[in-house]
This record gives structure tokens, sequence and C-alpha cells, in this order.
């Protein structure tokens, strides 16, 4: 990864054919009329560090497409077509941050102070003025000169609204700028930098004209409805469209054209003419037991709700556009596992995960709740405030007492705390009684300003903190605390160390800490083949085998492959990876025929390269098909360096290496800072014997990068090979001081003292760096 601060949305990296002439976003030089999909709005650079002047002859950028062609054909019809028969839902609708998630910048939506505000970020004045209906904002451009641009469309509500502004090539750019849209007493009312603690500055990974800052790709098919994103690599072009601007009726139950004919002709149809039927709560009473919590008094939820809840609220990779409703989930994305940086061991989200990932992992999915039973569908809202909502399935004299969260009662104090995990008191020194969510599931704050609850509801667990130096809930409100005084509470407090749903917390922390030890593979088999445990979880232990490539870690993965979890499906074949493929293809060549797209894709992508001929004509068959797929798949990605390094491995595995050079050189373009290309275009180098073409390229990388590990290990090894031993040994030492914790680093290092200047070599059990 090309920079730490910038974690990708699509762990998998993406196929598609070299691109031919990237256009590039220079800065504008004059104010002539610009086409919308040519550049974004803006006027002739001032001096350094001024503000630019408005043009009013500069023609008005315009959006993507709304009303994309086809989109009847398709099915869909538009929210308002559901008024008439729905009115109570669509009227809840009209009020929800779904239906605002996406607008046209107008006096209506725009909740920012545009009237002549300031703000001062990384040594300029950025400036948001109001002209004629429209609104600008004054910021630095890709050269890092001040710029004026018109603000196009509002995204989102709250607690922050940002802006988009037109970029080249039909591209939407989110502004760095957001506006707090908190009440005044909460701190908001005001413009923020998203990065306010950093210096973002043209150029960067992070800088709202770079890639990770664009529309098309990382927002638009989650705020507006019927997306697709229409790229062209050769042309670099988005021809980006939507069949409605927010997430409207049809974001969740599909196209509703058939459902309309069906209104008007009530012919028999159990699915009356819909792509999903939402019906899991249907007769689904809830039973008060004994013990003070409900039981669901039907069969546990089918996942459906809660799959089109996550084609958005999850962390994933987009498989396919636009999203399939109805189908699988893994149809049309792939889930992020537990792994990190965006969870800690415990499954707790680390970086933002958007809730499904989280929610699978908790006793309460697993007892068949479903989104729909905490919040209002149509409207979004909780359906009860505070810890209401929590009992009513947990009756309130059991779990809302002293007796069980040991805090004082002290309700005043608790609705008092205005931001979740933080103490309030009613009575100065005392201490507040805390909400169920401050102790179950623990608040994180992205954006700045977002506060996010994980959706796990866990039992908190300090001494896990204690053992495993990870946050939790009890020092997160008593900051002042070390984590060893709330284990020592808690066991006062039950008797015994605390317990929870979640079991796999320890080994998950072993598993990161010593991926390929044998006793931590045995217990991740374990885990993986435990059934009683969350299927998020299974996946998780299972992909941790990759990393352990043994008999008895292969016998679990074989199973798994027969799993009627597509997500255990799919985890298992990424870990086959590590073995001899040759060996086991027979094994994993039925999935490339898997009813479920996700399954093959990933099969396709495991198996590339590896002669099925062998096997039977027909799974060679099947390779190829679900090959095609697998590119097509990745395609929809192919505006980012991921898609062309990933082309490139796929074409080096299937014997293509002038199309695999093709790919990765496309990929430098997308994005010269891309770390794992450079690696594997010099590695292919290395096996066409052109190294020193490799080091060549690799000497560029470091000039750019010259903190990157990767980058001056693979120099390294390029030059011994090359003979320039001499000449190797200063990237193999940095690249060892860099990256400590990679033990590969470390004897390479170690082996190229010993052999080039034995006599600085470092003594048995003193340290391996020293300088030579």
């Amino acid at each position: 990864m090309a920079d730490s601060r910038l974690v990708r949305w699509w762990p998998i990296a993406v196929l598609t054919l070299a691109l031919a002439g990237l256009v590039v976003w220079r800065a504008p030089t004059g104010a002539s009329s610009l086409t919308p999909a040519d550049a974004s709005t803006a006027s002739a650079p001032g001096a350094h560090g001024g503000a630019a002047e408005a043009s009013s002859a500069t023609a008005r950028p315009a959006g993507p497409a709304e009303r994309a062609p086809g989109r009847e054909a398709a099915g869909f019809v538009g929210s308002d077509r559901c008024a008439p028969c729905h009115a109570g839902e669509h009227a809840a609708w009209r009020g929800s941050q779904h239906a605002r998630a996406m607008q046209h910048a107008s006096a209506a939506t725009v909740l920012g102070d545009f009237e002549g505000a300031r703000l001062r970020y990384a040594g300029q004045v950025h400036h948001f003025d109001h002209q004629d209906g429209k609104y600008w904002v004054t910021t630095d451009g890709p050269d890092g000169q001040l710029h004026r641009y018109e603000v196009l469309y509002t995204f989102g509500v709250e607690p922050l609204q940002q802006y988009l502004v037109a970029g080249p090539g039909g591209r939407l750019q989110a502004l760095p700028f957001a506006w707090d849209s908190r009440p005044r007493a909460r701190g908001g009312q005001r413009w923020y930098h998203l990065h306010e603690r950093e210096s973002v500055r043209a150029g960067d990974v992070l800088h709202w004209t770079a890639a990770s800052q664009n529309w098309n790709h990382m927002c638009a098919e989650c705020h507006s409805t019927h997306v697709t994103k229409g790229y062209d690599a050769a042309a670099d072009r988005f021809t980006t469209t939507w069949s409605e601007i927010s997430v409207g009726c049809e974001g969740c139950h599909g196209g509703g054209a058939r459902h309309l004919d069906w209104a008007k002709a009530r012919t028999p149809d159990p699915s009356k003419g819909l792509d999903v039927r939402f019906d899991e709560r249907r007769n689904a009473a809830w039973t008060r037991l004994p013990s003070g919590t409900a039981l669901r008094g039907k069969s546990p939820s089918s996942g459906t709700e809660s799959a089109a809840c996550a084609s958005c609220h999850s962390r994933r990779e987009t498989l396919a556009q636009p999203f399939r409703h109805g189908a699988p989930l893994l149809d049309s994305v792939a889930l992020e596992l537990l792994t990190a940086p965006f969870y800690t061991p415990d499954g707790v989200m680390s970086d933002e995960v958007f809730t499904y990932g989280s929610f699978q992992q908790s006793k309460m999915a697993h007892a068949g709740v479903t989104c729909s039973d905490c919040h209002e569908p149509h409207s979004g809202r909780l359906r009860a405030e505070g810890n209401g909502l929590c009992a009513s399935c947990h009756e309130p004299a059991r779990f809302d007492v002293p007796a069980h969260h040991h805090h004082a009662a002290n309700a005043a104090a608790a609705n008092a705390a205005a931001t979740p995990g933080a103490s309030a008191s009613a009575t100065p020194g005392a201490p507040a009684a805390p909400r169920c969510v401050d102790c179950h599931m623990p608040a994180r704050t992205y954006m700045g300003v977002d506060v996010r609850h994980d959706h796990g509801f866990r039992v908190p667990r300090p001494d896990l903190s204690v053992r495993l130096r990870i946050p939790n809930t009890c020092t997160d409100c008593h900051a002042q605390k070390p984590a060893g005084w709330a284990e020592g509470a808690v066991q006062a407090w039950l008797g015994r160390p605390a317990q929870g749903y979640q079991t796999y917390t320890e080994v998950f922390a072993r598993a990161r800490a010593a991926p390929g030890d044998p006793a931590v593979a045995a217990e991740l088999q374990q885990l993986a083949t435990d059934r009683s445990l969350p299927a998020i979880a299974r996946a998780t232990a299972l992909a941790s085998l990759r990393a352990a490539p043994t008999a008895a870690s292969l016998a679990v993965l074989r199973a798994a492959l027969a799993d009627p979890d597509p997500l255990l499906r799919r985890a298992a074949l990424s870990a086959l990876e590590s073995y001899d493929l040759r060996r086991i293809a027979a094994v994993a060549a039925p999935l490339l025929a898997d009813p479920v797209r996700g399954v093959r894709v990933e099969a396709a992508r495991v198996l590339a390269g590896v002669d099925l001929g062998a096997v039977s004509e027909r799974a060679a068959q099947d390779l190829d098909a679900a090959l095609r797929e697998y590119i097509a798949t990745q395609i929809l990605h192919a505006d980012r360096a991921e898609a062309q390094n990933n082309l490139g491995l796929v074409f080096t595995r299937t014997g293509k290496p002038v199309d695999a050079e093709q790919a990765y050189l496309a990929a430098l373009r997308v994005e010269p800072g891309y770390v794992p290309t450079y690696v594997n275009l010099a590695d292919l180098y290395r096996e066409l014997g052109r190294d020193a073409d490799g080091v060549a390229l690799l000497r560029r990388g470091v000039t750019r990068l010259p903190e990157q590990a990767e980058l001056l290990h693979a120099l390294g090894l390029a030059l011994v090979r090359r003979g320039h031993r001499d000449q190797a040994l200063e990237p193999l030492r940095r690249a060892a001081e860099l990256a400590p914790e990679q033990a590969r680093f470390q004897t390479v290092y170690q082996a190229a003292l010993t052999a080039l200047r034995p006599s600085t070599a470092a003594a048995p059990g003193q340290p391996p760096l020293g300088r030579p």
C-alpha cells in the first residue's frame, strides 16, 4: 500500500486492460467554457496564495446522467410512483437520510455557510461563497494553487454534509471541507477539514483531487439508486448513471415496474412482482423468557433483510453493478473478513466497516434479530430512544438496574451523556448509569464528528485488554484508569472472569502475531469447524490458514469448500493459494461453477494458470468461463491501480508476459505511488531476464517512496542478481531497519552482510542490524 493512512475500500485488487492515454487533471488556465465532463468549473488562477476570480461565462458542469439509458427497461420507475399506494412509508422515507443522501445543491439542500465564510488550512485561506443561486468553494486544486469550484451536489446531511464538484473525464470529487451540521451546543455549525490534524496538499493520496476522493468509484452506488459506474479505460472517462439521485425505494426493494403491473392486474403472484420480499419479521413474535431476554417465536432470519442492508452497510468490494436484489449477497459484493486494520482481534471495528461485519458476529444476529427490529426501515430512525430500545427485548427490571450494570442508578446523568462513551453525572462526583450502548456497543468517531457504534453487542472484556492490549469499553469511559483496574472491577462484580459470545479473540490475536505457528494453525482449524461460531469468524479462521499450509489445514479447507455458506467457500478458496494447486486442482475446480458469483470469481483467481485439462475437459471450460467473469467483474474498477496490478498478476500466471507488462505500466500511470506494482513488475522483468530494467524501475520507485521497505528489499535482491552486491547491502539494510517485524528482510540482510562483510556480521544473540 502506498500510504498507510489510506485504507482502500476494495481489499481485492482489480483487473482490466492497459489504459491508453490517461487524462491528467491540470489546473485550469483560463475562463473558457468547458464541456461538463472535461473539467471542473474554474477560473484563471490568481497569484500564489490568492483566490481566483469567478467567470460568469463559465459553463455550469453537468453531473451524471440522471435517467440512465434503459432505466425503464431495467424496471426502475422512481420513488414517487410508490407514494399513491404506500403513502405512510413514502412520507417516512422523505424525511430520512436515505432520501437526502445526495441532492442537487440549492437553497433547500445546502446546509453550510456560503456567505463569505473562510477557513485557514495548510497555509492557505479557503473561501465559501454564494452567487446567483450557485455555491462556490475556492480551494487548492491539483496544482496546489487556489481555484474556484462550483458545488454541484450535497452529500449527506447528519452529522456532517459534504459537497461534490466536477472533475475531468466525468468525475465528481468530494471536497475536503465538510459542514458540521450538529447543533452549535455540540460543537457544530462550522466548517472543518476532514484531515484537520494533517497537512494534506496537492499530490497527496488523500487530497480531494485524488482517486481516493472520487465519487464515481468510492461513493456513488451507496448514495444513489441503481448506479452503474460506466468507466471507459481507453478514454479514462466515466459515464456514471443512476435511476434516482438519492437512495430511493428501489434501492432496497429493487425495480418497481413489475410490482406496479401486479398492482394493476392483481394476478396471482406470491412475489407481488418484487425482486425481494422483506417478510422475515412477519409472524415472528418475541416471547419474554424468565431470564428476562426475549426469544424469537419462529426460525431465525434467512438473512434476506440484512443482506439488502449489507449491500451498502458493510466493508466490501463491489463485484457487479447494479446490485442484484434478491440474489445472494456475494453475487454482488465480496465482504471484508475480520482482518487488520479493519477489526481488532476481538472483531470490534477499528477502521470504518459500516455495521454488517460487526452485527454478523453478534448473539442477536444468531438469534434471528434483523436490522428492522431496531431501526424503522423507511425513516431510518430507531424504534425507541435510549435504553427503551433495548428494553423491548431485555427486561429493564433485570438489566437496567445497578445489579446488572454496577453503576449508580442515575437516569438523568445517563440521558445527559451527549457523547457515546462519555460519562456524565447529575450529582458531582457520582458515577453515571451508563446507557446500554456505552458498554455493549463501543463507539468510534469517523470523519471528525461521525460517531458510530459497533454492532457486535459484546460483553465488556477488559481482561482481554490486559493480555492483548486491545481497547475495551470500560476504559473508553474511565480513560484515566488502566485496563487492569477495569479487569479487577469486573472480576469483583461477577466473582469470575467476564465471558461473552465471541470466543475467538485470543486465537486471532495469536494468528496475527505468529501466522505460521503450527499450534496457532491447530486452533484456527478448530475455530473454522465450530458451527456454533458466527460464519464471518469461521471464514476469517479459514482465510488465516493460508499462513500454515499443512495437511491438517488442507483437510479443513477441503471440507469447507462444500459448506452451504458461500462466505466460507470463498474464504477456503483464498487459503488454498498457499498449496501446490496442481495437486489439489480437482478439489477446487467444481467451485468454478458455483452458483454464487463471489465464489466463482475467487476460484478463477486462485486457479488462474493451472492446467485443468488433466482434471477434465469440463473443468478447463469452467476455468475459462470463470476467468472471463472474473475479468469482467474487475473491469468495473478499471480506474484503480489495483486493477492494473491484478491484471498483471493474472497475465503473468497465464503466460502472457507482454500483456502483464502493459498492465503493470498502466497501474503506475494510474497511481505512481502504488508499491505492489513496482515489486511485481520487477519480478516479471526477472523472469524475462531483464533485471537491468527491474533495477531501473525499482530505483525510480525508491526515489519516489524512499521509506517503503518492500521496494528497498526488492531493489537489494535485484542488485544481487545483477552482481552489484556492494550496492545491494544498503537497500537491504534499510528494508530490515524499516520493517523489523519482517523476518524475511532480517534474514536476507544478515545473509548479505555475512557474505559481503563477514567482520561486520552480528554475533549470535546480538541485534541483526548495523550500518556497514
